[in-house]
């Protein structure tokens, strides 16, 4: 029987440290962000990078490190930043958790330099790959005391060398703007003496705070304009403490190319990531409330695009809509045995776009046959030639988003709307002397794309039932007087 209790103790060769720093990031670049972020838990105001052929330089104005700082600093695996999470002259939330991000610069160097000062101890440390691997004594690394006037201020300047690549001032910018905190007071970042601001988008902003068991999930979301919409850098950035860990798309995949229209950030500190940064745990309770909060802020954000999509091509469908019937006026004023209303165009007037919506009114008021719409909480309601209509209209309610227009002549004319009747609906329909156009039919959609075609297709359905309403029952001719109509509305 054993008397007492065997032990089998821990070890980690020291190899493996240089294997954290190559695989711990899928892009070596990173390395710059943990450096920058290093700067800001220092209570830095200043980084300056300097980019050279074959060594980068990060030199900030933080707290610097003294002896037990530069311990600590090279305890791999730390969470002191954890249990200190404050820093303690501006009250900075610390980024860094694990302790292990430095080592994130051996995926693209041969050998870094430490240099730091805090008040009178000023100091250097060199970690040097080949030499780590060859020492005789696994877990040391040379320091060098320097003499106090070394450096001017506080503050740490990390030097790489032997790099295995150049790294391009530009993709060292975008990863800062990303990675870093750059948006935080008192916080600067300038790469090769030139500032590193944050992007900035122009649209239609949707600020939203949204309060959960675990803390609070603020941003806002940009829905760009049309043009300035783009395929590259798709999605919302998750920020953990000002910095972006990944984009998300929250749903957006089915969003069609109304898509690539929205961007934007959400800050939520209380995410749990994963070591390298460039995740959550995402079977987390946090992590599942966050979708879930996030999924009710996407839907308010999916309804706002749909309303600007719908305004945009509203005022779109305006615009033909008046060239069509201008060009429609026209075509009747050289053809007057063609119109159905009179022997000769007196006028035209068009009107009612938006909300309540009188069509073809006069100064002095509208007349009794004269067409009225007004809006409801349901849509409008359409009531066509009041005195002469005899039986139930078939449209009785129009959307708020439908346009209405009119063309005027003598003592009547023509209301063209153009409003979403399904689908399945008819392409175009007329109901005494109002005309309705189906802006959902894939006919319309495949002609709306293109301005003139658009115009062009709105003038062939209408003249087709302006050309019905002068002989219904006899549809060739009416195509023949429609055909006229067309080559005269488009012969400039």
């Amino acid at each position: 029987m054993q008397s007492s209790p065997d032990y089998i103790p821990v070890t980690i060769d020291k190899s493996h440290i240089i294997t954290i720093g190559e695989r711990l990031y899928t892009e070596s670049i990173e390395f710059v962000r943990e450096l920058v972020n290093n700067a800001y838990d220092a209570d830095a105001t200043l980084v300056e990078v300097i980019v050279w052929e074959d060594a980068i330089e990060i030199r900030d104005n933080g707290s610097g490190m003294d002896r037990d700082g530069l311990n600590q600093y090279f305890n791999i695996g730390s969470q002191q930043k954890l249990y200190d999470a404050t820093s303690p002259i501006y009250g900075r939330d610390r980024i860094g958790q694990f302790g292990i991000g430095k080592f994130a610069s051996l995926s693209a160097c041969k050998r870094f330099e430490v240099v730091t000062k805090k008040g009178e101890f000023v100091a250097r440390v060199v970690f040097d790959k080949e030499d780590w691997e060859k020492g005789s004594d696994p877990w040391r690394l040379p320091l060098e005391i320097l003499p106090a006037n070394f450096r001017k201020q506080d503050g740490t300047t990390v030097i790489l060398t032997g790099l295995d690549r150049r790294f391009d001032p530009k993709d060292i910018e975008q990863k800062i703007i990303e990675g870093t905190p750059i948006k935080a007071p008192h916080f600067k970042v300038r790469i090769n003496n030139h500032t590193v601001t944050p992007r900035s988008l122009s649209g239609h902003r949707i600020p939203f705070l949204e309060g959960t068991p675990f803390g609070p999930i603020s941003g806002e979301v940009v829905i760009l304009s049309e043009t300035a919409s783009a395929t590259t850098d798709l999605g919302i950035e998750v920020k953990v403490k000002q910095v972006t860990v990944k984009r998300e798309f929250f749903g957006m995949e089915t969003w069609g190319k109304g898509m690539a229209r929205v961007r934007g950030e959400v800050n939520a500190d209380f995410l749990p990531i994963t070591s390298d940064r460039t995740g959550f745990i995402k079977d987390s309770e946090e992590y599942k409330t966050f979708l879930a909060a996030m999924g009710t802020v996407m839907d308010g954000v999916k309804t706002t695009l749909q309303k600007l999509t719908l305004q945009k091509e509203s005022k779109k469908v305006s615009r033909a809509l008046k060239e069509a019937l201008r060009r429609i006026y026209k075509a009747l004023a050289m053809n007057p045995d063609l119109s159905p209303f009179g022997a000769l165009p007196l006028g035209s007037q068009t009107k009612g776009i938006g909300e309540s919506a009188l069509l073809g009114a006069k100064k002095e008021g509208p007349s009794a046959e004269e067409v009225e719409v007004s809006a409801g909480k349901e849509g409008r309601t359409l009531a066509s030639d009041k005195k002469k209509q005899t039986k139930r209209p078939k449209v009785r309610r129009l959307t708020p988003n439908a346009i209405i227009k009119k063309i005027k002549f003598g003592e009547t004319g023509v209301s063209c709307v153009v409003d979403s009747f399904g689908e399945d609906g008819p392409e175009v329909f007329s109901e005494e002397t109002t005309i309705y156009i189906n802006r959902d039919h894939p006919l319309y959609k495949r002609e709306s794309s293109n301005v003139d075609t658009h115009t062009l297709n709105l003038a062939r359905l209408i003249t087709q039932e302006i050309a019905l309403m002068k002989d219904p029952r006899n549809p060739r001719l009416a195509f023949e007087r429609q055909s006229k109509l067309l080559k005269d509305a488009f012969v400039d």
